[in-house]
C-alpha cells in the first residue's frame, strides 16, 4: 500500500509540472502589435490640375489626354461653362492629335469637335466630328453631336425660309441619334427623342456660318 501511494504522489507531481510548464510557453507567446503606424494618405490631382500639368509639363501620352479630355467633356461638366478650361483642352488635344495611333485619334478629334460646338464654332466641329467617325463608326458619342449639329443646321435652314433644307437636316438629327441608341441602348442621353433635342438646341443661338 506504501508502495502504491507513493507511485500515485510522483504521478500526480509529474502531471502538476507538466501544467506549470504548460502555463508558462502558453504565458511566453508574443502578443501581436495592435498599434501598427498607418500608411500615408494619398491625395488626387483634380483635372483641372493635370490639366495645368499636362500643358506645362513634358508631352503626356495620347491615350492620357483622351481620357483626361473625356472626363472633362461629359455632358453636364462645369468645363463647358468656363472658356479657360475649354481653351486649355483645345490646345492640349492638338498637341496630342499629330503623335496619335488611329484608335485614340478619332476620340481627340470628337473630343476637338465638342469643344468648337460648345463654342459655337459649328463648321469646325462638324469638320472634327465627320473626321472621328471615318476613323471609328462606332462611337455613341460622336454621332450624338452630329446630330445636334444636324438640329442647328435645320435651325439656320428654317430662320431662312429653306423649310426643305431644314426637314432633310431634322430628318439626319434623327437618324444619328438613332444609331447612337443603338451603340449605346441603355445611355440615356441618346434616349432623347428629336423634340428633346430640338428644345436643347434652341438655347444656342443659331451660327449663320455652317
Amino acid at each position: 500500500m506504501i508502495k502504491l501511494a507513493s507511485c500515485l504522489l510522483c504521478l500526480a507531481l509529474i502531471l502538476a509540472g507538466a501544467g506549470c510548464r504548460g502555463k508558462r510557453i502558453e504565458s511566453q507567446t508574443p502578443q501581436v502589435a495592435s498599434n501598427l503606424p498607418t500608411p500615408p494618405p494619398t491625395f488626387k490631382h483634380t483635372d483641372e490640375e493635370l490639366l495645368d500639368e499636362a500643358i506645362k509639363g513634358p508631352r503626356v501620352l495620347p491615350a492620357e489626354v483622351a481620357s483626361l479630355s473625356d472626363r472633362m467633356l461629359t455632358e453636364g461638366s462645369p468645363a463647358f461653362n468656363n472658356e479657360k478650361t475649354m481653351a486649355r483642352l483645345d490646345i492640349l488635344l492638338n498637341k496630342s492629335l499629330d503623335s496619335s495611333p488611329k484608335e485614340i485619334r478619332h476620340r481627340l478629334l470628337r473630343n476637338l469637335g465638342i469643344i468648337h460646338y460648345h463654342q459655337k464654332k459649328y463648321s469646325l466641329a462638324r469638320q472634327e466630328l465627320q473626321q472621328a467617325n471615318e476613323l471609328y463608326p462606332r462611337d455613341a458619342r460622336t454621332h450624338y453631336y452630329l446630330a445636334r449639329l444636324a438640329v442647328q443646321n435645320g435651325n439656320i435652314y428654317q430662320c431662312q425660309g429653306l423649310a426643305k433644307k431644314a426637314k432633310g437636316q431634322f430628318n439626319l438629327a434623327a437618324n444619328e441619334l438613332e444609331v447612337a441608341r443603338g451603340i449605346e441602348p441603355s445611355n440615356p442621353l441618346y434616349r432623347q427623342d428629336l423634340k428633346q433635342v430640338l428644345q436643347k438646341e434652341r438655347t444656342f443661338s443659331p451660327d449663320q456660318k455652317k
